[in-house]
């Protein structure tokens, strides 16, 4: 008599948006010298059906483009537990994010923002911790803002990757003036969209269509917040890479064109 044969494993249908940057970081753990390693992503993806979606475009600069953003985020969240080594870190629109697994101290407090849905997928597919949280909100409801478990003159480091790069200026404006008005002083690590994006030479950094678009971003944060103490912006062209191609290495000469080619990651402080 033949043995019962066992059923399939069970592959999760998860919606492209959330899906896609978790896989890109997962191929991304396969590469030689890779920017970013995350298996956490690499064996939460092998529970995931690859939506078709995900492969449109160019692959292989959409997910450089990626994980050097990441890299670039992963860099200023290190940098601020280093300094504060029980601050909190609010990630908000935290998608399938999992810096928390990749760069934990031991003693940092982290709390995942974003709508129910999300976070469900998010409790499928990664597990808990005592100081890791999961709260209901986004960037364009800022009410979970007054319900923050976030100790009075915490240490405190908003980080927003994704979720800002599909809001218009005006809600980008309205989403960092009301992080100015509750915290009395923070810092915020910003993924935003430069004005030439959506052109040929924009997509071909890997870019994709945005809500927005600045000339320069490091700027238009600094009149939304004009009492901040200082703002710095990182291109993902800057960093070095041997996968970044020659013009898109000679780009770095000019600052007025690189900022805007591609999202930058904006770091302030107020």
């Amino acid at each position: 008599m033949s043995s019962p044969q066992r059923s399939p494993h069970r592959r999760y249908r998860i919606p492209t948006h959330l899906l896609q940057p978790l896989w890109l970081r997962s191929r991304e753990s396969y590469v030689d010298n890779g920017l970013v390693y995350d298996p956490i992503a690499a064996s939460a993806c092998q529970r995931c059906q690859l939506a078709p979606e995900c492969l449109v475009g160019n692959i292989d600069q959409k997910q450089l483009l990626h994980v050097t953003l990441t890299q670039l985020c992963d860099r200023q969240v290190s940098e601020f537990i280093m300094k504060n080594p029980d601050g909190w870190v609010i990630n908000v629109g935290a998608g399938l994010d999992t810096r928390f697994y990749r760069i934990d101290n031991g003693l940092c407090h982290w709390i995942e923002l974003d709508v129910t849905e999300n976070l469900l997928w998010r409790q499928k597919l990664f597990h808990q911790s005592e100081r890791y949280q999961h709260l209901c909100g986004s960037v364009v409801d800022v009410s979970w803002l007054d319900s923050l478990p976030v100790p009075e003159k915490a240490p405190v480091l908003i980080v927003c990757e994704h979720a800002l790069l599909d809001c218009s200026e005006k809600q980008v404006a309205q989403f960092i003036q009301a992080l100015g008005r509750h915290f009395d002083g923070a810092r915020a690590c910003l993924v935003l969209a430069g004005d030439l994006t959506a052109t040929k030479w924009g997509k071909a950094t890997g870019s994709g269509d945005y809500g927005h678009g600045y000339a320069s971003a490091q700027q238009a944060v600094l009149q939304y917040l004009p009492w901040a103490r200082w703002v710095k912006s990182y291109s993902p062209l800057d960093q070095y890479c041997t996968r970044w191609k020659l013009w898109q290495r000679c780009v770095t000469k000019f600052k007025g064109i690189k900022n805007r080619l591609t999202p930058v990651v904006v770091q302030l402080r107020w």
